[in-house]
């Protein structure tokens, strides 16, 4: 049984995407980030696995739709949340954040399939990571690697290679961190949720600054 794993903050206003503010205010960074979570999670129903699971830090709103399992994170820094949802799973399983409303189900799903590869590896252009699957969830994969940093992917693939593992690499993608980010990000999605309410929130700026 595959398992898709979304893990996401409940967007509120001065708990997410706080390098948004300034310019966004913590409302409108808080806005972003659940258009950006909408439209991951659109995503990720759109892939063909027999489980779709959302890691949720929080509550779930208005912006989740049917057809995921929502299960609280567990307590501890972001590498032992991270083990702790692949220990939830049964059989190969994916995981990815809310960082990147870039991700389609076309991106997602070769990710899913495991004739070739043991593990798959999305590097995000910060250093980290965007996406993370395992054909055999092992936690001690992510237990203990340094998290939030420059090296933070290369020392999760040097974990997947040091464990023997073939690994399927992903593209690399831009999580949405700055507001840098989410023009670059915008820019990419066109018709997204993420790039129309940007849209909005820009052009509400440059007006409010003329």
């Amino acid at each position: 049984m595959t398992t898709l794993l979304v893990i996401a903050k409940q967007p509120l206003p001065g708990r997410v995407k706080t390098r948004l503010t300034p310019p966004f205010t913590p409302d409108e960074a808080a806005a972003l980030a659940e258009a950006a979570l909408a439209d991951t999670l659109d995503a990720a129903l759109g892939v063909p696995a027999d489980r779709h699971v959302l890691v949720l830090d929080g509550q779930p709103g208005a912006w989740l739709p049917p057809g995921f399992q929502v299960v609280p994170q567990t307590a501890g820094g972001l590498d032992v949340r991270l083990a702790a949802a692949f220990a939830t799973c049964a059989g190969p399983a994916l995981l990815i954040g809310m960082d990147t409303p870039q991700a389609t189900p076309a991106l997602l799903t070769p990710a899913l399939r495991w004739e070739s590869y043991d593990a798959w590896f999305g590097p995000a252009s910060d250093g980290g990571s965007w996406a993370l699957g395992l054909a055999s969830p092992e936690p001690a994969l992510l237990l203990g690697v340094p998290m939030s940093r420059p090296d933070t992917g290369a020392v999760q693939y040097g974990r997947l290679r040091a464990a023997g593992l073939r690994i399927g690499t992903l593209p690399v993608l831009r999580d949405v961190d700055t507001a840098e980010d989410a023009c670059v990000v915008a820019a990419q999605t066109p018709g997204s949720r993420f790039a129309a309410l940007h849209s909005v929130l820009t052009a509400t700026a440059a007006g409010a600054g003329a």
